[in-house]
């Protein structure tokens, strides 16, 4: 590598709104972020697929797909 053209990758520190903190190694020293995989709900579990008014079945029909 080149002396003097890439930035310092060092510790860093990723701080999740919930409170979840993330020691890491990056280019930049600290983070803060909206969802982690604590508290976003596709990692966690809560996610809801909703069909919207029956669009999936509405598909199925059209397109002779099974049940």
């Amino acid at each position: 590598m080149k002396e003097k053209i890439h930035p310092k990758y060092e510790d860093a520190t990723i701080t999740c709104i919930c409170g979840n903190v993330i020691k890491t190694r990056s280019t930049a020293k600290d983070m803060k972020i909206n969802s982690c995989s604590a508290c976003h709900p596709f990692f966690t579990g809560t996610a809801k697929n909703i069909d919207a008014a029956g669009r999936v079945e509405q598909f199925n029909r059209r397109y002779g797909r099974g049940k």
